[in-house]
């Protein structure tokens, strides 16, 4: 008799089951818009474009005086190495004066000129440069 209990309860529960989720299936074939996730495209991230930023805390210094150089990046990984970069002759000509960025992209260098009158210069990281300032030796 114990048996036939179980069974017998176990069918129930077992027809009651399907027929809720036959229930379910209907309503939700009725209205698919209101019960179905529709799967989230994710935008493509496109990435931005590099760029760098700079500015002398001075605008004259004399010879061999020090300065520096800040400025901020974009695009660009942290830790990437800038570099200042002094037009000589008609031509882009790398200092020995380099740092890397922080993790916001920030950076301040130290440097000391000693080729007088009007320097134009930028900072580069690989083919990104910032936009020319000037510093004037005396």
């Amino acid at each position: 008799m114990i048996s036939n209990r179980r069974s017998l309860r176990m069918t129930v529960v077992g027809v009651l089951g399907a027929a809720s989720l036959a229930l379910t299936g209907t309503a939700m074939a009725a209205t698919p818009a209101a019960h179905t996730a529709s799967p989230a495209v994710a935008p493509q991230a496109v990435p931005a474009k590099a760029s760098i930023t700079a500015k002398a805390s001075v605008s004259s210094v004399k010879a061999w005086q020090l300065f520096r150089v800040t400025g901020r990046t974009t695009g660009l990984a942290a830790g990437s190495k800038v570099t200042l970069q002094q037009k000589q002759q008609g031509k882009w000509v790398s200092l020995p004066a380099s740092t890397n960025t922080l993790r916001d992209g920030s950076y301040s260098l130290g440097v000391k000129l000693g080729l007088k009158g009007k320097n134009d210069l930028r900072m580069v990281s690989g083919t990104t440069a910032s936009p020319v300032f000037h510093v004037t030796v005396l």
